[in-house]
């Protein structure tokens, strides 16, 4: 049995629910997934973090599978991939919120009425994040909080781009509705 059928027969049972042949996956695949992500993060510790998000993903999403070719590697680089950039907006998006990132821009008195204002606009917006479905608020987490392309929030809930764009669309609308009803009153 060659290298690339052996893949399909181990996709097979792991899918299946065979824990050892996912092992086995993963010892086959773990160095190349590894420098994968390594190229695109320069970060041993993240790259680490990468694969092992990566074979979360694929354990998770193996039942599912059609593969495509006969080799597991290019559909375990897509995820890792999409794992990496995901880290990397995180990282940009954690740098640029540090203390240093901070200019001088920042007053030196506090306006009350304001913290007032913004308090209750939270509230209000919390209030309304809180009347959203589960699907609706882990799109709302992913692509708006965590940063997810489309393509990528879809792969991480098992659902189509559409519904990601659609139903985003559709929270962005409600809660800016709500940011106008709580400036409105």
């Amino acid at each position: 049995m060659s290298e690339r059928s052996e893949d399909q027969d181990l996709a097979a049972r792991a899918a299946a629910g065979d824990e050892s042949a996912f092992r086995r996956i993963y010892s086959a695949h773990v160095r190349p997934v590894y420098w994968i992500a390594h190229g695109i993060l320069r970060s041993p510790t993240d790259a680490e973090d990468v694969t092992q998000e990566t074979f979360v993903t694929a354990w998770r999403k193996l039942p599912g599978l059609e593969l495509a070719g006969e080799s597991l590697l290019p559909w375990l680089a897509t995820i890792c991939r999409f794992h990496a950039a995901n880290r990397m907006r995180r990282r940009r998006r954690d740098e640029a919120h540090t203390t240093d990132a901070v200019g001088e821009d920042v007053p030196d008195t506090v306006d009350v009425e304001e913290q007032i204002i913004t308090g209750a606009l939270a509230d209000r917006i919390a209030d309304e994040i809180g009347t959203l479905g589960a699907l609706d608020r882990e799109i709302l987490r992913l692509c708006a909080v965590e940063g997810y392309a489309y393509r990528a929030a879809a792969d991480e809930l098992g659902v189509t781009t559409a519904v990601v764009r659609n139903r985003l669309s559709r929270v962005r609308t409600q809660l800016r509705d709500a940011v106008q009803e709580a400036r409105d009153a």
